[in-house]
């Protein structure tokens, strides 16, 4: 799986931003999304996490409520819609995804996906 992560930008407090991943593959399988961010200076952190069927998904807590994670898998495209955007939301996005099973299945954790795009760099002024 291929990933490409866009939509970052420059923005202001309390704006909104949607960050799209753009998915190919060579095969028919299916796949689960994650998106996380790094800050400068801190770990790398899942922000929100997507089933293949889209039925399930988890979110940090610290954007639970303010983001919301689709996918669109006619067009094997991953969105990260994010509103009331904060300082501390600055930092690269980056997609990730991993082939399973399941299409209900989530992953949150990094070791837990093998396939990474390049990430797209979100940051909020105050």
């Amino acid at each position: 799986v291929q990933l490409q992560a866009s939509g970052g930008g420059l923005v202001q407090a309390g704006d909104s931003l949607r960050l799209s991943c753009a998915a190919s593959t060579r095969t028919s399988n299916i796949y689960a999304v994650g998106w996380f961010r790094q800050a400068p200076g801190k770990e790398r952190e899942l922000v929100a996490a997507v089933s293949w069927s889209g039925s399930n998904t988890k979110y940090a807590d610290s954007v639970k409520g303010r983001s919301t994670i689709s996918r669109d898998n006619a067009k094997n495209m991953v969105y990260l819609q994010m509103s009331s955007l904060k300082p501390e939301d600055t930092a690269v996005y980056s997609c990730a995804a991993r082939t399973t099973s399941s299409i209900t299945a989530i992953y949150t954790t990094q070791s837990e996906y093998a396939y990474w795009g390049q990430g797209t760099l979100v940051t909020v002024s105050s």
